[in-house]
């Protein structure tokens, strides 16, 4: 039920790795990152509600409610993960960027309402964790591809302006995982109809058209469960902390711990190679963490807000990690992300186990979608400057203490979860 999410965070993990590194080949500067990753927010802003209120009211006999959103999502996205990397200006990369991310959300969506569709609520906590140990073995997997291909011979160096063919050979490798791991999940899950099959039809005859969906859409937020805006508020910070990571990770550290910050440099593409196998093992981490609440879950309860307020500290302190290191103690970057993989495996699980509870069961999808909505907000800010603005402000401007920021957005969202109740 769950495999599909492999390939999607394929695609999450090799862009969130990869993107600032083609932008800086391609000729941005560290300050411009941030408006050229607005696309991946932009677009699940807009789409993800729309998806998770088409799936409600989506029933095929053969393909069910939410699979019909998976193959499409996986199609598309596997189009642009291949084509990326042959962007030869910025706006050809943003653009592919946002299609990218349109397609994943496309997918993404659906597979968080599919898990409480079909399992109980005292299985839910399980399913979601399940969710989060395939999310970081495809993190850790995807994230060292291009360490991996270079180790095979592929070439890790290219011209100023042009992109190496490590990269090139990683995004194929994507492509193919993200279509194959959806067809998995399509072909071999099963979803059951809904209780009352004449009721839907005339439910959905009678919601049909835009501007009734646009209504409805807007009555799910005015009247959010409050367990969802208290979630809301942990989500913020949470997503503005790892959208900084995305953004900033590979000009941050490969200048401050590996001090190389030419992006035409062999240095430089030794050490975003570094960095992004570092950032693996931020998915390693998170698939131990989810491995070990998996085995719990399975038998005892588990109090969902503790252990997400703890792992939200402790991502926090992987972060501020980062500022003591140099190129003679690089290693240590990898267990400043294994800190911060606890944070992610407990993002992907516990707020939605949290939230399912509180949801009607028909309007699954919606809320799911709605929800999304608070990770999507904090990285549009983040993009249209705030990081940016509070740098400069707070810390002058210097790119390390972009993670100085991540940092101090995680233990807020620690704290904030602490208000939360169930």
């Amino acid at each position: 039920m769950s495999f599909g999410f492999l390939g999607i965070q394929f695609g999450f993990a090799l862009q969130g790795g990869n993107m600032s590194r083609i932008f800086q080949t391609l000729g941005a500067s560290p300050e411009e990152l941030p408006g050229l990753w607005i696309a991946a927010p932009l677009t699940g802003l807009l789409v993800q509600p729309i998806i998770g209120y088409l799936s409600d009211r989506t029933w095929s006999p053969r393909w069910g409610r939410r699979r019909p959103f998976f193959m499409i999502g996986a199609v598309l996205s596997s189009f642009a993960l291949f084509f990326m990397p042959y962007s030869s200006t910025l706006w050809m990369a943003a653009g592919f960027l946002w299609i990218l991310d349109a397609s994943i959300n496309i997918s993404m969506e659906p597979f968080r309402a599919l898990v409480a569709d079909k399992l109980p609520e005292h299985q839910r906590s399980y399913g979601f964790v399940m969710q989060t140990l395939i999310i970081g073995i495809g993190t850790w997997v995807a994230s060292n591809l291009p360490w991996f291909v270079t180790k095979l011979g592929v070439r890790n160096e290219a011209a100023a302006g042009e992109i190496p063919d490590s990269v090139f050979y990683s995004f194929a490798i994507g492509a193919a995982v993200f279509l194959i791991s959806i067809a998995v999940t399509v072909f071999t899950t099963s979803e059951d109809p809904p209780e009352d099959l004449e009721a839907f039809k005339a439910e959905k005859e009678s919601s049909a058209g835009f501007t009734r969906a646009v209504r409805e859409i807007i009555q799910a937020i005015l009247t959010m469960p409050r367990v969802m805006a208290q979630l809301g508020v942990v989500q913020f910070f949470s997503w503005f902390a790892f959208f900084t990571m995305w953004s900033f990770a590979t000009p941050a550290l490969t200048e401050h711990v590996f001090q190389a910050s030419d992006p035409a440099s062999a240095a430089y593409n030794e050490a975003a190679n570094s960095v992004s196998s570092a950032m693996g093992m931020y998915g390693l981490s998170s698939m131990a963490f989810a491995l070990l609440l998996v085995f719990y879950t399975r038998k005892y309860p588990i109090n969902r807000r503790w252990i997400h307020a703890l792992a939200m500290v402790l991502g926090g302190v992987g972060f501020f990690s980062m500022l003591s290191l140099s190129p003679e103690s690089s290693e240590g970057l990898k267990w400043s992300f294994a800190l911060i993989g606890i944070a992610w495996g407990s993002m992907l699980s516990m707020p939605y186990a949290m939230l399912s509870s509180s949801i009607p069961m028909k309007q699954m999808g919606i809320y799911m979608g709605i929800f999304n909505m608070f990770i999507v907000i904090p990285q549009v800010i983040a993009a249209l400057g705030g990081i940016n603005f509070i740098n400069d402000i707070a810390f002058g401007g210097e790119v390390i203490h972009t993670m100085t920021i991540a940092g101090i957005a995680l233990v807020l969202a620690g704290l904030a979860t602490l208000f939360v109740k169930e």
